[in-house]
C-alpha cells in the first residue's frame, strides 16, 4: 500500500483511531494488506473480517506477532497495536482501496484495466498481465481474487510506482461488480461471455447480462470498452459504452471483430492461429491448452493495444505463457498418461469447451477419458444443464465417463440414457472411490480430462492423478 498516516487511514475508513502507545495520528505505514493472519508480515496492516466459520478478531494477536503495526476491527481488542474501529471491516477494505488508487491514479501514470464474463476471467487476466508486466510495474489478482474481499485487496497493492492495475471481477448477484468496479471506475473494461455461471443467483442469463453490464457501466467517460463481437448479449452492451461517452473495441472470431483469430489449429502442446488486425496477420503460438483460450487471448490484445503495447510485443510476451492458472487447463501426468486438470471451476460453457477440447486433442489409438463433477450455482437450470454435459460427452465419443459426486449423478444418467450402456460411463459417490477406480482403469496414451466446479473438490483427484501418472 502507498504510504499513509494512521489519521488518513482512519479518514479514509470513516473510524474511529485508537494508537497503540508508541504511535500517534501522524504515525505513518506503508505495509500490505490482508483479511489473513496467516499472510501478514512485518509492517503489514491487517483487517479483522467476521466469516461464516470464524472472526479474524481472534487472529488480531497472531497478526501482531507476525509484525502487524494496524488492525482494523470492528470492536476493540485486547492486544499492543494500533487500531481503526469501524461499523464495517469489508466496507471499510473497499473504502481504503478507493482511497489508495485515486490518489496513485492522480498523478497520471497509472491505467485501469477491469475484466469480467461468465468464464475465462481469470485467464485473460494473468495473459493481460503477462503481456504488461514488461511496459512497467503491473498489479493483478492471486488467483482468482475477484470479489467484495479480493479485488479490494488487489487494489490495495497499488503503489505510487504502478503502471498498469487489473482488476477480475466475479459476482453472484446483481450490483457486486457494479460496486467493486465503481472502487477504480477503469480505463478499459474488458467483458467475455455472458453464459449460465452463476445463473442460479441471478435468477437468469438475461439478468446476468444486466450484472456483466455493469462494468461497461462503470468504465470511466472517455474510456474504452473491450467487448466479445461474437456474443450477442455482450453486443448490445455497445449502446450502453454510447450513451456514457465510451469507446468500443471488438474482439472475436468473426468478421465484425477488430481483432480476430484465424486457422486455429489444437493440439496436445497448445494453440495455433493467425490474429487478424487490421492489415496486420501474425502467428500467435499459445501453449495454454484448449481452442476456448483463443478468445481470451483475443481479449487481452485488443486491451493491450488500448493500453499502447504493439501488437507484436503483445502476442511475443502471451507466447511465453505456459498455463493459465493452476487447476485451469493444467497439464499434469506424463506424455505415457496426460492428465488436464480443470476443476477449479466449471459452467455449462467452460464444461463444453473443455471437453471439446479433450476431443480434439487426442490422437489416433488415444483414448480420451473424462472424470466430471458437479456444476455448482446454476440454480433452477442445474438439472437441464447436467444433462446436456451429459450428452455431449457421449456425442463427442468420450471411451470413459467417470462421474464422481451425488450432485453430478443425472449427468450420469444423461450419458447412459444417450447410449452409454456398455460401461464406457461409471459414477462413484466420493472421489477415492474415483481415483481407485482409475488407478486400475487408465493406460498407456490415454488422455484425461479432470472437470468440475471448485465446490466438488476435484482439482485433488487431478493432482493426485497427476503425481500419479508422472
Amino acid at each position: 500500500m502507498i504510504r499513509m498516516t494512521l489519521a488518513e487511514v482512519a479518514a479514509a475508513v470513516s473510524g474511529t483511531l485508537h494508537p497503540a502507545p508508541h504511535d500517534t495520528p501522524e504515525t505513518s505505514v506503508d505495509g500490505d494488506v490482508d483479511t489473513d493472519s496467516r499472510l501478514i508480515g512485518a509492517g503489514d496492516i491487517f483487517v479483522a473480517k467476521p466469516g461464516e466459520v470464524t472472526d479474524g478478531h481472534r487472529f488480531v494477536a497472531d497478526a501482531v506477532e507476525s509484525g502487524a503495526v494496524l488492525a482494523v476491527v470492528e470492536r476493540p481488542v485486547d492486544a499492543i497495536v494500533s487500531q481503526i474501529v469501524v461499523a464495517d471491516a469489508v466496507e471499510a477494505l473497499s473504502a481504503l482501496a478507493r482511497t489508495v488508487v485515486a490518489r496513485v491514479r492522480a498523478t497520471g501514470a497509472l491505467r485501469i484495466v477491469g475484466i469480467t464474463g461468465s468464464n475465462g476471467k481469470t485467464t485473460t487476466k494473468n495473459m493481460l498481465a503477462r503481456i504488461l508486466q514488461d511496459e512497467g510495474e503491473t498489479v493483478a489478482p492471486r488467483g482468482s481474487f475477484n470479489n467484495e474481499v479480493g479485488a479490494p485487496l488487489t487494489m490495495l497493492r497499488v503503489r505510487e510506482d504502478t503502471r498498469f492495475l487489473v482488476s477480475e471481477f466475479g459476482a453472484s448477484g446483481p450490483g457486486e461488480i457494479a460496486r467493486l468496479a465503481g472502487l477504480v471506475s477503469p480505463d478499459v473494461g474488458v467483458v467475455l461471455m455472458v453464459g449460465l455461471a452463476h445463473a442460479g443467483g441471478f435468477g437468469g442469463v438475461e439478468e446476468t447480462l444486466k450484472a456483466k453490464t455493469e462494468l461497461v457501466e462503470a468504465v470511466r467517460p472517455g474510456g474504452v470498452a473491450v467487448l466479445n463481437a461474437d456474443d450477442a448479449r455482450v453486443v448490445t452492451m455497445a449502446d450502453v459504452a454510447a450513451s456514457r461517452g465510451v469507446t468500443v473495441r471488438w474482439f472475436g472470431r468473426g468478421a465484425a471483430a477488430e481483432i480476430r483469430a484465424e486457422d486455429v489449429e489444437v493440439t496436445a502442446t497448445g494453440t495455433t492461429c493467425t490474429v487478424v488486425a487490421g492489415t496486420e496477420r501474425m502467428p500467435l503460438r499459445l501453449r495454454v491448452l484448449g481452442e476456448h483460450h483463443v478468445m481470451n487471448a483475443l481479449a487481452a490484445l485488443t486491451a493491450a493495444g488500448e493500453l499502447g503495447v504493439p501488437l507484436a510485443a503483445a502476442i511475443a510476451r502471451l507466447e511465453t505463457l505456459e498455463i493459465a492458472e493452476r487447476w485451469r487447463m493444467q497439464p499434469l501426468g506424463s506424455d505415457r498418461v496426460r492428465i488436464i486438470n480443470d476443476a477449479y471451476n466449471a459452467s455449462p460453457d467452460s464444461m463444453a469447451a473443455a471437453l471439446r477440447t479433450l476431443a480434439q486433442i487426442a490422437g489416433p489409438g488415444e483414448r480420451k477419458v473424462a472424470v466430471l463433477g458437479a456444476m455448482s450455482e446454476l440454480g433452477a437450470y442445474a438439472g437441464e444443464e447436467h444433462d446436456r454435459v451429459g450428452l455431449l460427452a457421449v456425442r463427442l465419443r468420450i471411451e470413459r465417463i467417470v462421474v464422481v459426486g451425488r450432485d453430478a449423478r443425472r449427468l450420469f444418467l444423461a450419458a447412459v440414457g444417450e447410449g452409454s450402456w456398455d460401461g464406457e460411463a461409471v459414477f462413484f459417490e466420493t472421489a477415492d472411490e474415483a481415483f481407485a477406480y482409475l488407478l486400475s482403469e487408465l493406460r498407456d496414451g490415454d488422455r484425461v480430462l479432470v472437470k468440475s466446479s471448485n465446490a466438488a473438490g476435484l482439482r485433488h483427484l487431478g493432482d493426485r492423478l497427476g503425481e500419479s501418472f508422472s
